[in-house]
Parts: C-alpha cells; structure tokens; sequence
C-alpha cells in the first residue's frame, strides 16, 4: 500500500517514514502544500497523511482543492492544532480523520488502516444478516424489503455488527467506530443506541452478551 506523507518537519518525516515503512506500507513524501496538490499519481495512493501548517499552501486548501478535483484519496490529517474548532474545519474541508501531534505511531498505523478499510467498503456488496440488508454504496438499510430509517448513529452501528453477524463486538470495538475523532467516549450513549436500533430492527436482533458486548444475530 503507497502513502503520501506531507509534512515539511525533516526530522518527523524521516522518523515516520521508517514506522510506516516497517509497517508495510510504501511512502512518498511531500514537504510543502504546492508539491503535494500537484502530485501526479495520487489516485493510485493508499491514504494520504497530511499536515495543516505546510509552506507555500497550507493543508486545509489543498485538501479542498483535492476534493473540488474529485480526489477521494482517504486523507488523515496529523496536525499541532488540536481544538475543537480545527477538528470541525477539517472535516468539513474533506478530512476523513483528525489525529493531533504528538501521536504514536502504532495508532497513527491503525487509523490509517481503518480509513483505508473504510475506503474499500464504499463499492462494497450487500451486507445482510437473516431478513436484514444493507447498502453500503446507498447508506440504506432494509428488513424484508421495507427500508428501515436510522439516524447516521444508528447505521454505523448496524454497519459494525452486520459486518461480524453472530460474532461479539466488545464496546469499545463499537465506540471507535461511533466516535472515531472523540478522546472520550460515552459508554451510556452507546447503550442507548443499541436500544434504539434494537427496537427499529425488532426483538430479538442484537443480543447482549453481558460483561463482552453485543451480537447481531444472523
């Protein structure tokens, strides 16, 4: 897997070049904005890493400029600046994850993995599980045929389960995919959305298997 990594830090970029490299994947490197927007072959790219406070154009504009192109390349951001507001401005620009600096390598790893999953499963085929369907192209979701209506919440958490249908997802395994880019995770809210989307998918659907998480049953 090729990944392009902007970063004008010399020193950071060499050192996670190495982890990344080590890791299995294939790096190129970009030191400044202008470089990395007039890259040529980035659509054959994995996943792109890219730092905001980049010279000659900042990260933030050639993420939009990427994505005005129709560049949908999975873009995780690796940034100094960690408020809320940066976070919101990334994603809006197109960021498919915020991860701020100083960061482990082996969680920069893993959620570079998880958007490149992510990525591959938009052309995915049907997931089903029993009488239930799910479009992953479509974002829709369907019992017998009749379309069921989720909240954004509710669907990533359906995607999670009918993807290991009869397998047990831990809460935390289902908390990072409710709230990838959140420090802290609410373990409650989590309860809650089970509850709701037990009762729209009917009873006897998602069984809770207690002190491990929950199973959604084929």
């Amino acid at each position: 897997m090729r990944l392009l990594l902007v970063e004008d830090d010399v020193e950071l970029a060499v050192r996670l070049s190495k982890r990344l490299t080590a890791a299995g994947f294939a790096v190129d490197r970009a030191a400044d904005g202008q470089s990395a927007l007039e890259w040529p072959d980035l659509g054959s790219h994995s996943a792109v890493i890219l730092d905001l406070g980049l010279p000659r154009i900042d990260g933030l504009s050639v993420l939009r400029q990427w994505r005005a192109l129709g560049i949908m390349v999975p873009v995780i951001i690796l940034t100094a600046r960690g408020n809320w507001q940066d976070k919101v401005e990334g994603l809006n620009a197109g960021a498919d994850d915020f991860v701020v600096k100083p960061v482990h390598s082996e969680e920069l790893i893993a959620r570079l993995h998880a958007q490149i999953r992510r990525h591959e499963d938009r052309g995915a085929p049907l997931l089903t599980a029993g009488n239930l369907a799910l479009d992953p192209v479509a974002r829709a979701v369907t019992r017998e045929g009749a379309p069921i209506d989720l909240t954004r919440q509710e669907y990533r958490l359906l995607e999670a389960l009918i993807r290991r249908p009869g397998h047990i997802l831990s809460q935390a395994d289902l908390l990072e995919r409710l709230y990838p880019l959140e420090a802290e995770r609410d373990w409650n809210t989590l309860e809650v959305q089970v509850s709701r989307l037990r009762r729209k998918l009917g009873a006897g659907a998602i069984t809770t298997v207690r002190g491990l998480g929950y199973r959604l049953e084929p």
